[in-house]
């Protein structure tokens, strides 16, 4: 089911390009459709909502029951088991104490000859968190995209998610009240991300979106990007695992599941200079797969987009990590922490073999909100400072000015830009009296 190949063959280069690859959808199939509805979302406002609720949803939209309030949060946070309840709190206080170390400070540096110069950090006003809410819901999710907003300063944070039986959605609802969000809009899809984007009579107009959803709201997010801020564009979720002779099979297997679960398009690729553990983790896959309860996804999973490489040394198999860019990136190695700062490219690193992957999803602090599809060459988790606006500062005393004036006019006249250079010349040449 599962291949095992060896690297810097012609095989070897073909998975990674069609591991990377994978998540790219013809986006301009769904141009036309999404962009429909967002017009339609821009000119008929809540008749929109209530109209396309109704057809994707079949739930009937009106002024009564369109969103939950806070009261509807803390209820139910109140209502929910006492077990369930100090996993979120405690989940929460894991992922804010976390978040609380990527807080940015303005700063400001004054010179001897009396200027000023800095940059002034400013939370965003309003942010909205798509949650997904069809086949499963996520409360997870909301802690993971609302508590960094908190954290930044964000004054107001709505979520939209498609939630209609408040009983089912509990624990989405005490997330929220946890994260202190403002309402709940019981909308998903593209004409949520148009709603928070140009606001209605009933959807507040926010600053950005942020959450991962389907295709459509993919593409929502794409074309109303510059009307709005997003966060990211992403993919399929994947998993890579650097390990040696050292590593436990069984632990291996494991998370490579835990991964391939998602759908059919994730991908789980375990690198090892061991080919004794290639062999080993191999046949446990198809030995523990027929007891899985998501046998058929996983089956599709990693037959189409998962494997096993074996590379000459360690060295090389970082080498490839750093090539495919992971999501998540697992190094059960003997000594992790001596290849840990040859990593590059990963959206989260788990180092040691009681760091799994899905303890980052839930508990462990950092955001479970990552780069995929080989975007961590370049891409960051969600953070703190993706709910922040950075301002230059610039207060000039009349003696660094008169340093740099004749510097920037010649740099103007060079450009062409003339009125650029008079702005700098009339300071020199004419004098003011004070009113």
């Amino acid at each position: 089911m599962i291949k095992i190949i060896n690297w810097n063959n012609s095989e070897s280069k073909t998975l990674i390009e069609k591991m990377l690859n994978r998540g790219n959808i013809d986006f301009e199939e769904y141009y036309s459709s999404v962009k429909s509805i967002i017009d339609d979302v821009l000119k008929e406002k809540d008749f929109a909502l209530i109209k396309f609720t109704k057809k994707f949803d079949n739930y009937e939209l009106n002024r009564e029951n369109y969103f939950y309030s806070k009261d509807d949060f803390k209820e139910a946070y109140n209502s929910i088991e006492s077990t369930y309840k100090k996993i979120l709190d405690k989940a929460a206080i894991r992922i804010e104490k976390y978040h609380q170390n990527q807080k940015i400070n303005s700063w400001f540096h004054y010179e001897e000859n009396g200027t000023i110069l800095g940059q002034k950090i400013t939370p965003i006003e309003k942010v909205a968190l798509y949650v997904p809410g069809g086949k499963a819901l996520y409360p997870s999710t909301v802690l993971m995209t609302g508590i960094p907003a908190k954290v930044a300063g964000v004054k107001k944070i709505f979520i939209t998610c498609p939630i209609f039986n408040r009983e089912k959605g509990k624990l989405i609802l005490a997330a929220a009240h946890i994260i202190g969000a403002e309402k709940l809009y019981k909308i998903g899809g593209a004409h949520a991300v148009a709603a928070v984007a140009y606001g209605t009579d009933w959807v507040e107009k926010v600053d950005k979106v942020v959450g991962p959803g389907n295709i459509y709201v993919a593409v929502a997010k794409k074309l109303l990007f510059g009307t709005i801020d997003i966060d990211m564009i992403a993919g399929p979720s994947e998993i890579l695992i650097i390990a040696d002779e050292y590593a436990n099979a069984d632990y291996i297997v494991a998370d490579m599941f835990s991964q391939a679960e998602h759908d059919e398009l994730a991908s789980s690729i375990l690198v090892t200079n061991s080919e004794q553990l290639a062999l080993l983790v191999k046949n446990k896959i198809s030995e523990k797969i027929n007891r899985a309860e998501r046998k058929n996804i996983l089956e599709k999973s990693l037959s189409n987009h998962g494997a096993i490489i074996i590379t000459k040394d360690i060295n090389q198999a970082i080498e490839v990590a750093n090539s495919i860019a992971p999501e998540h990136l697992e190094i059960l190695v003997k000594n992790p922490f001596e290849i840990f700062p040859q990593i590059k490219n990963a959206g989260a690193i788990f180092l040691g073999e009681f760091s799994p992957e899905p303890v980052g999803d839930y508990m462990a602090g950092p955001n479970h909100v990552l780069p995929t599809s080989g975007t961590a060459r370049f891409f960051s988790p969600l953070g703190v400072y993706d709910f922040i606006k950075r301002s230059s500062v610039i207060a000039l005393s009349k003696e660094c000015f008169k340093e740099l004036q004749n510097d920037v006019y010649n740099f103007a006249n060079a450009e062409g830009l003339y009125s650029h250079a008079d702005s700098v010349n009339i300071r020199s040449t004419q004098k003011y009296e004070k009113s």
